[in-house]
């Protein structure tokens, strides 16, 4: 597997906005993390700075606007850090994992039925 960036939680937040609506400009991704955060225009803009220094996005500048496309793609980044943690935290045995959860009570009736039917159909493919 490719290895990925290393990106802060802050930089995760930057990243779900340019996945979702990409292309995006500077302006609309501080627009919609200024609905969600605290943060302030200067703090997006470091934070997309550094994202391009740390290859997870690139940007091409339409007249005086920086325009942000993802490098990396959502799934495979999220894949990859499905894995590690799963390794990390539980062996690599997602079994372990979802036992963990269901022995502290933490998946609700309606995940419970989801993850029944996700087996089902993996089941039945």
């Amino acid at each position: 597997m490719t290895s990925l960036p290393q990106i802060s939680e802050a930089e995760f937040e930057v990243m779900k906005i340019v996945w979702k609506y990409a292309p995006i400009s500077t302006n609309e991704v501080t627009e919609r993390l200024m609905r969600t955060t605290d943060w302030s225009p200067k703090t997006i803009q470091t934070l997309l700075k550094r994202l391009v220094t740390k290859g997870a996005l690139t940007y091409e500048k339409q007249s005086r606007v920086f325009v942000y496309s993802p490098a990396v793609e959502e799934s495979e980044y999220v894949g990859q850090k499905s894995s590690s943690f799963l390794n990390r935290y539980y062996d690599g045995h997602i079994s372990s994992m979802v036992s963990a959860y269901l022995e502290n009570d933490r998946l609700s009736e309606g995940e419970l039925d989801e993850l029944r039917a996700l087996l089902k159909n993996k089941v039945d493919n």
